[in-house]
């Protein structure tokens, strides 16, 4: 399993762990997490592009 595809599989998981309606420490920590997710994603795909 390529690493773009383990990245999008853990975003998913944590875009659902939202939706459960959870506490203001645990939200903080998810949208850090889907954050860091976001900028490997990016760097990810801008090393593919060159």
């Amino acid at each position: 399993m390529s690493a773009v595809v383990k990245l999008l599989a853990q975003k998913e998981q944590l875009l659902a762990r939202l939706e459960t309606d959870p506490g203001p420490n645990e939200r903080a920590e998810i949208q850090a997490l889907l954050s860091r997710i976001e900028t490997a994603l990016k760097l990810l795909g801008s090393a593919a592009d060159e």
